[in-house]
């Protein structure tokens, strides 16, 4: 939504104009008005569940919402979407829409188990299940090792990153673990982390565009959870070294002009720069507050 408020927003271009530095098309209005997300209703879900946890003030209208909206996902969560990065290319099965679909009723279940909403609990625990093993069985190629971008597919996405980060899966799982070092190995540019191959054509995009800074902290985020904890520091840094002179992210990052591209500032990046800081908070306040060993006290006496 533009912060001039429009409810209608059909794309065009304006061929009398030039983008930034010459880039064309320029284009007016989104497209992705006209797109289905599966995805956004676990964002939704897990947004609501979160504010609740931090007692956000109960609301008879904002659960009668949430349960329109699991509805309707109950009918939609089989079909296929435009994902998360908004693709124009054909629809397909994104892996990371159908968590997030699991994501949703994972939220809602939870939910009525902890403030003991009134809702059809049951069925919707039958529907995390079976997003749950729709997921497993057709998201994750047993060849490649790794969760893949979408059923069917051989390509990596970053967006698998978000798997152990919103419980789908154990960061300690043997295909969470195998399905970020495939993502190393694959879409990992100078230190950082693309979104997919662009090359690959699945998006209906010309190759190329810069690496994705929330992909790169959400590859911190999961270094964290597999124990790798310098590692997550020293990518957490190099993140920060790339802000602007006011703090300011982008979406992207050229490691080729050593610039932010894309969007700015982009919101996606500043959230994911603080839960990564967080969790890092986290991890060295655990470590400076754990017991000291006996066998450590031993050694030093």
């Amino acid at each position: 939504m533009p912060v001039t408020g429009e409810h209608r927003l059909p794309e065009w271009e304006v061929p009398w104009l030039c983008g930034y530095q010459g880039a064309k098309p320029v284009r007016a209005g989104n497209a992705a008005t006209k797109q289905m997300q599966i995805d956004v209703f676990g964002e939704i879900m897990d947004a609501i569940h979160h504010g609740r946890l931090g007692n956000l003030g109960p609301s008879a209208e904002g659960w009668q919402l949430q349960c329109a909206l699991l509805d309707h996902l109950e009918d939609i969560w089989p079909q296929a979407d435009h994902g998360i990065w908004e693709v124009r290319g054909d629809r397909a099965h994104f892996t990371n829409s159908k968590v997030m679909a699991w994501v949703a009723f994972d939220r809602a279940v939870k939910t009525v188990e902890r403030f003991k909403m009134e809702r059809p609990v049951e069925r919707w625990r039958k529907l995390r299940r079976a997003i749950h093993d729709d997921v497993c069985r057709f998201g994750f190629d047993p060849s490649l090792g790794a969760f893949v971008q979408s059923y069917g597919s051989k390509h990596f996405d970053a967006s698998a990153l978000l798997i152990a980060l919103v419980g789908f899966l154990p960061a300690e799982d043997p295909r969470v673990k195998s399905t970020v070092e495939a993502i190393e190995r694959a879409l990992v540019v100078d230190g950082l982390v693309q979104r997919y191959d662009s090359g690959a054509g699945i998006d209906g995009l010309p190759p190329g565009e810069g690496v994705f800074l929330p992909c790169s902290f959400w590859l911190a985020d999961n270094l964290i959870l597999l124990g790798r904890y310098d590692e997550a520091r020293a990518l957490f840094e190099r993140l920060l070294s790339l802000r602007n002179d006011v703090g300011l992210l982008s979406e992207e990052y050229d490691v080729v002009s050593k610039r932010l591209v894309g969007n700015f500032p982009q919101a996606l990046s500043h959230v994911a720069l603080v839960n990564t800081a967080h969790h890092l908070t986290e991890q060295n306040r655990h470590k400076r507050h754990e017991p000291e060993q006996p066998a450590a006290r031993d050694a030093a006496a």
